[in-house]
């Protein structure tokens, strides 16, 4: 079965963040485009004016070659500051620093600290900067005895903000990524995306390096990226694209480089607008293989992170499920009991089924994983959409127009549902059934 690129671990989403509106209240296409082009030219104006620092934070030296590789970070801006400092209510707290506290009570406390415009992209970038610096994308890596802790932290920042945990997924995935392949470690508090969405007619290219002094792993990078989510937040990427001989390869690069151009002039999005996403030109951009060729979509944990992204849509079918569980306790009625009945019965599922995924692929994490997670990830699409319909016709308007978690959880989920390729991923689920024999479909208690 041909396997689309980065499918199951996330099709980039991007956005829109401070938006003016016409005298009749709805967006001007012109002042999105504007708007957002603004912000972000800013944010590289500042980045390349500001002399460069060397973070207090920093456990290590950054590498001058390999995937962590390129400028050294630049000390922000006093408005840069200023926002940054209005991220949480009070200091942050590093990952495990009470050693009788457990890591997702620890995140949990941190992210209902933590404060944030939920419509500003670069606002956004800030806030996964706190979970970087404070500790937070440490996760367990999928496959070695906690990848339900890895799902329960992905779940918790997707109850918290959509938008943050697509980013979030895209940074710790890549973390996971490099592990597997065994690359270069990535810089002290440097934020990474995947950006593995390709179309025939606009793919990078690669070629070697001819100079004396480059490494073996060294290549040029040039064309165009499409669907590159928080491409002004991040300070790396982990990126597909072809050599010489046509063969898919990934790469890692550092943004801050001559080269690299952002462009948000196709973006048009509403729900899922903070997570930026860009289409990134490159052009003689030093990069470093990542892997053999082919090895980004061969390797079990391609799959791995798909079941990560469903963990996502779980935290916010979470989300939503508690938003009406209040409201049933505040004031009872048949119709929202009915209404919650069926949300406990989806939800329920869907835990299960992530819980049993994730103990299957600890048991056997070298087993091809694409039924399992395929299977999971329509499960729980199926469930955190019905959990949406029923906890909008429960609530009616009100909170669709005066809650913001749930209006933005509301408008954010039915787009990032569709990294799932609905009925396309179904009939590649039956697909594999039907070449099974009877006994192997495993349709037993």
């Amino acid at each position: 079965m041909p396997v689309r690129q980065r499918a199951p671990s996330g099709t980039p989403f991007a956005p829109i963040s401070a938006i003016q509106r016409e005298p009749s209240g709805c967006p001007s296409p012109r002042s999105k485009e504007l708007a957002v082009n603004a912000t972000l030219a800013t944010r590289h104006s500042t980045l390349r004016e500001e002399p460069t620092l060397t973070s207090p934070k920093a456990t290590r030296a950054a590498p001058t070659s390999g995937p962590g590789s390129g400028p050294t970070q630049t000390a922000p801006s006093p408005a840069t500051e200023a926002r940054r400092s209005q991220l949480t209510d009070g200091p942050h707290e590093p990952l495990l620093t009470d050693s009788l506290t457990d890591p997702l009570t620890q995140l949990s406390r941190f992210l209902a600290r933590l404060s944030f415009e939920r419509d500003d992209p670069l606002a956004v970038g800030d806030a996964l900067r706190a979970l970087v610096d404070a500790g937070f994308d440490r996760l367990p890596l999928p496959g070695q005895g906690r990848t339900l802790e890895r799902w329960r932290m992905l779940g918790a920042v997707a109850e918290r903000d959509l938008g943050l945990v697509k980013l979030f997924e895209g940074h710790t995935d890549a973390l996971a990524i490099l592990a597997e392949l065994r690359a270069d470690a990535p810089p002290s508090g440097s934020r990474w995306g995947v950006w593995a969405a390709e179309a025939p007619e606009v793919r990078l290219r690669i070629q070697r390096r001819e100079d004396d002094v480059s490494r073996h792993d060294e290549v040029d990078l040039f064309g165009t990226k499409a669907w590159c989510s928080g491409a002004a937040s991040l300070t790396h990427a982990l990126v597909t694209c072809r050599d010489s001989a046509d063969r898919p390869q990934l790469v890692a690069v550092a943004l801050e480089q001559p080269g690299v151009r952002i462009s948000t002039r196709n973006w048009h999005a509403v729900g899922m607008a903070a997570t930026a996403s860009a289409e990134v030109h490159f052009e003689h951009v030093r990069a470093h293989l990542v892997g053999a060729p082919g090895a980004y979509v061969s390797r079990p944990g391609f799959w791995h992170g798909g079941g990560g992204i469903a963990a996502c849509w779980f935290g916010a079918a979470q989300m939503l499920a508690h938003t009406l569980h209040a409201a049933a306790k505040d004031k009872r009625d048949s119709h929202r009991s009915a209404h919650l009945g069926a949300v406990d019965v989806a939800l329920d599922s869907a835990a299960a089924v992530l819980r049993e995924t994730a103990a299957w692929i600890d048991r056997t994490p070298r087993a091809d994983p694409i039924r399992p997670v395929l299977r999971t990830r329509l499960q729980v699409e199926q469930a955190a959409t019905a959990i949406l319909e029923h906890a909008c016709r429960a609530l009616g308007a009100g909170p669709l127009c005066r809650d913001e978690a749930f209006a933005h959880c509301a408008a954010d989920l039915p787009v990032f549902l569709r990294q799932s390729h609905a009925e396309r991923d179904l009939a590649a689920l039956g697909d594999l059934l039907a070449q099974q024999e009877h006994d192997n479909l495993g349709w037993k208690l």
